[in-house]
């Protein structure tokens, strides 16, 4: 196998091994080999072409080519025919299932079911990211830049998958097959330089030439070629145990260390981490996949106020809401009273008992209850976590630990009715909750606190104010409900929801809290699930589309209050919070209408009588279940290549005179002729700043090129030997060979030389932008010159023609 071949070989190696970090997005990996096959088809057509030979356009042109037949010829049928022949289905069928793909890849949530349009979405986007690795590492023997498309795949599934698609094995395929083509590269450089010295070689290495400095019965690699896999072996080692011995860089790249799917954290010790429930609310509110993940039966008289909460998010650091990172307990047969909550209070409520069952497919650490909870019954290892009043998972094993999956359990908590009298008579919070509550990050925009103070103008107390905010946001602020809105949790995000006025719950719950700790009200954001629908057999059904937050502010003597700014049906406001002329729910105004702000009922709208743009938004009960999927976070793969493919291209551009540079200088000196050669020597002293001189003679040439490029004694022989080469060329008798050994090996050194003698600006300079690439416009100028005259001369006989006819009506 020659060198090339084996390049090409690992090239379709190194890609198919790294699209395998796909395989975690999609729920089935048949594809994976399909796009073994297409990528062996797309590199034999690319060999092939480059045996006969073919230039590199036609190369290129030749295996887009096949690679377009082969697909067709795989999904022929699976789109909608409207015409006949193949460019009708290249037009019109190949079209419409790429389109179905991408309307499937924002309807399904990760692990998605294997459709057509997503097959073929998964297999073009790795045929793409296979010719560009084969264009950068066969075609222009630069297999070091062919990294770059084979990082933008994996970045893909890592991105997409949240690092679920991420994991060490993915890391470690993709990086073996960048690895292996490096080494391939390598002894192919080394094969065209002859015999490598290094160690020494098998006392039964025959005498024959071998490649790369391998005799023919070599049972051992020469050291450079040795040296080079020893190398590679520890950096991958490196990459690999460096972040399972530091867990704090689990979750880069190489995906979460520890914890459940979806639960964020990871279980370090007997504390929470901080983690962000939310990177998949909004995937959960847009996802067509919207499966039951809940069911309950309660006793509560107000199934309005039954909202399943998962855990508050208490801090914000001016980047995200987090939840602080505090100490766990046994979970108590009675948990202690909840904070802030009076007696006087505590009269009035209500205990309600809630059985829920989770499903199979809802792996949560954290357990969705109603707050506060006063007791709680459900088998398994579970921790207590007292300031929040929240239940987590305990570690079950190495990277194990128990979740709701398929759980049941039963909760008692408290239905509390405060009236908006005691809240408004509240007295002032406990100095130690308002200090750590009403914090507020250093660069959260003056936009905030100035909104906060305008909206609460003229509120006496802080039950004026909370309400004040909550209608400025659900009723008078002009504020659009919209879940394709980007999900932005950081202090620039709320400045920009503020002035945008469009968003979800997301948006709401995080302005409000961070505008009231701004007043100073403690504030902090929960998150979990509204009431759900109520069944025909009293059960309710929690669904994706219940994903909510909101947030919750302390009053003293009723303790946590939660409060709904959000303009969303089927969201009620608590009866404490409404205004003085009290509403039926809050609604969007006319002025800005959204169908995510339309008058409430007191149910969700069934699915029969629910409108298309209500369904968008997930107010219209239960979908039908679809295939096997999960919480669906992240930005699409339209999305993301969307922005990889122009990023990558923005990133080639620079390299372009380059790469010509290399391409053209390979094949001047792999000709072997002096002219040729001389003609790079040349070039490479132009890029340096040594324009040529035609005037000159070869020997005269050289010796300005030595003078001006102040070159050392070795290189400047080497230039000697080159213009001696050509005179010999030019002025010898027929038949001589002015060629010799080292004719490639001296224009190199040479070149290094002047290079050498550069500044760090020069010489990138004469890298990037290579003064010699003039000659490509004066070629191309040439080539026109030469088409318009050759145009000219075949129309020249028309042109005699016309002018001896006669011409009437002259004169």
């Amino acid at each position: 196998m020659s060198g090339r071949a084996r390049v090409t070989l690992f090239a379709v190696l190194a890609t198919l091994l790294t699209s395998w970090s796909l395989a975690a997005l999609v729920d089935s990996s048949l594809w994976v080999l399909e796009a073994g096959v297409l990528l062996a088809v797309q590199g034999a057509v690319g060999a092939g072409a480059r045996r006969v030979p073919l230039g590199r356009t036609l190369t290129v042109a030749s295996q887009v080519l096949v690679s377009l037949l082969v697909l067709m010829f795989l999904f022929a049928g699976k789109g909608e025919s409207t015409g006949s022949g193949p460019m009708a289905y290249l037009v019109t069928d190949f079209g419409a299932l790429f389109r179905r793909g991408v309307a499937d890849v924002g309807e399904f949530a990760i692990p998605a079911p294997l459709t057509d349009g997503i097959r073929l979405l998964l297999l073009s986007g790795v045929l793409l990211i296979g010719l560009l690795v084969d264009v950068l590492a066969v075609t222009f023997r630069t297999a070091a830049a062919a990294g770059l498309p084979l990082l933008a795949l994996y970045s893909v599934a890592a991105g997409l998958s949240g690092g679920a698609g991420a994991s060490w094995i993915s890391f470690l395929l993709a990086g073996c097959g960048y690895l292996l083509l490096l080494l391939a590269e390598g002894r192919d450089r080394l094969a065209q330089w002859g015999r490598v010295f290094g160690a020494a070689a098998s006392p039964r290495a025959s005498s024959s030439p071998g490649y790369a400095g391998l005799g023919a019965g070599s049972d051992r690699a020469l050291a450079p070629v040795r040296t080079g896999r020893r190398i590679g072996a520890v950096a991958l080692g490196i990459a690999l145990a460096v972040p399972a011995a530091l867990p704090a860089l689990g979750g880069g790249l190489l995906g979460a260390q520890g914890g459940e799917a979806g639960d964020g954290g990871t279980g370090v010790g007997g504390t929470i981490s901080a983690v962000n429930p939310l990177v998949s609310l909004q995937g959960s509110l847009n996802a067509q996949d919207n499966r039951v993940v809940l069911k309950y039966r309660t006793d509560s008289p107000q199934l309005g106020e039954q909202y399943l909460r998962i855990l508050a998010l208490d801090e914000f650091n001016g980047v995200k809401w987090e939840a602080s990172g505090r100490a766990l307990t046994d979970v108590p047969e009675r948990l202690p009273a909840p904070p802030g909550l009076s007696g006087q209070v505590r009269q009035t409520a209500v205990e309600v008992r809630t059985s829920i069952s989770a499903a199979d497919t809802y792996a949560q650490r954290y357990l969705p209850m109603p707050y506060p909870a006063t007791s709680v019954d459900i088998p398994g290892k579970w921790r207590f976590e007292p300031a929040g009043r929240t239940l987590v998972g305990d570690q079950l094993g190495r990277d194990r630990f128990q979740n709701v999956q398929g759980a049941m359990y039963t909760v008692r908590s408290l239905l509390l009715r405060p009236t908006a009298e005691q809240l408004q008579s509240a007295p002032a919070p406990d100095p130690l909750v308002k200090a750590e509550y009403t914090k507020i990050p250093d660069n959260l925009p003056a936009v905030v606190a100035d909104t906060a103070r305008q909206v609460t103008k003229g509120a006496k107390d802080d039950y004026a104010r909370a309400v004040k905010l909550q209608d400025y946001f659900a009723v008078t602020g002009g504020f659009r409900y919209d879940t394709k809105v980007a999900s932005g949790t950081g202090s620039q995000a709320i400045a920009r929801f503020l002035a945008d006025k469009e968003g979800f719950c997301i948006h709401f719950a995080f302005s409000m809290a961070a505008m009231s700790r701004s007043l100073g009200i403690p504030a902090r954001v929960a998150v979990g699930f509204t009431p759900g629908e109520k069944q025909s057999d009293g059960s309710v059904n929690v669904s994706m589309r219940d994903a909510h937050a909101w947030p919750e502010l302390y009053f003293e003597g009723v303790g946590w209050t939660r409060f709904e700014p959000t303009p969303r049906q089927g969201i009620s406001i608590p009866d404490y919070s409404r205004a003085e002329v009290p509403a039926a729910q809050p609604s969007a105004p006319t002025a800005l209408p959204s169908t995510g702000a339309a008058q409430p009922s007191a149910a969700p709208s069934k699915a029969a009588d629910c409108p298309p743009d209500a369904k968008k938004l997930g107010e219209c009960g239960v979908a039908a279940p679809q295939p096997k999927g999960g919480s669906g976070g992240g930005p699409s793969l339209v999305g993301v290549l969307g922005w990889t493919l122009p990023v990558l291209a923005l990133l080639a551009l620079p390299l372009l005179p380059l790469l010509w540079r290399t391409r053209l200088r390979g094949r001047r000196l792999a000709k072997g002729q002096v002219l040729e050669a001389w003609t790079e020597l040349s070039d490479a002293a132009w890029d340096a700043g040594i324009p040529p001189d035609e005037a000159l003679s070869p020997r005269r040439a050289a010796a300005r090129v030595v003078e001006l490029g102040r070159l050392t004694p070795e290189a400047a022989d080497a230039v000697h030997r080159v213009a001696e080469a050509v005179e010999r060329s030019l002025y010898a008798p027929p038949g001589t060979d002015a060629a010799y050994e080292g004719l490639g090996t001296d224009v190199l050194l040479a070149r290094a030389a002047l290079l050498a003698g550069l500044g760090r600006g020069p010489r990138a300079r004469a890298l990037l932008l290579p003064r010699s690439a003039a000659r490509l416009r004066w070629s191309v100028a040439a080539r026109w010159s030469a088409a318009t005259a050759a145009v000219a001369a075949r129309l020249a006989p028309v042109s005699a023609l016309l002018s001896r006819l006669p011409l009437r009506g002259r004169g």
